[in-house]
């Protein structure tokens, strides 16, 4: 039998968040780039060794990009999928969490490449945290709906 799958009104934002985090890893990308160039790290190197990011702050700030784009990578698929699937229930809240979710990570990236270096990342974790935490959350309980075929 086929399954029809009717996509809420606002669905537009949730796409619209999604398609917004594709922008923040090209961010990441420029970024890590930017400390790659400066710190004089050749490829294929992804790191400066400990030695270099020792001496040499450019080094280290580049370590931290690496870090936070390797930190955003890790979590972009599965926060995609809680994101697409929370929204199918919960199409506005999902998009505002998945919104919190890219802005908390911009300010991972900048904390995290500042001068305060890891410390910096604090703010933007925390986000990050929550608003994946909770969209996950609805994601497990609008999936469980949907298996026991309520609206």
């Amino acid at each position: 039998m086929p399954f029809v799958l009717e996509l809420p009104d606002q669905y537009g934002l949730v796409l619209a968040a999604a398609t917004a985090t594709f922008f923040i890893n090209t961010l990441h990308f420029t970024r890590t780039s930017k400390f790659r160039k400066a710190s004089g790290i050749k490829y294929p190197n992804a790191y400066a060794s400990a030695e270099q990011a020792d001496k040499d702050p450019n080094a280290y700030r580049f370590n931290c990009a690496q870090r936070a784009h390797a930190n955003f990578t890790e979590n972009h698929v599965s926060f995609l999928g809680a994101l697409l699937v929370a929204g199918l229930r919960y199409p506005f809240p999902a998009a505002v969490l998945g919104a919190g979710w890219g802005l908390s990570r911009v300010l991972y990236l900048l904390g995290y490449t500042s001068s305060a270096g890891p410390k910096g990342r604090e703010i933007g974790a925390v986000g990050s945290f929550l608003c994946d935490a909770l969209l996950k959350l609805t994601a497990a309980y609008t999936s469980a709906m949907l298996v026991m075929g309520g609206n």
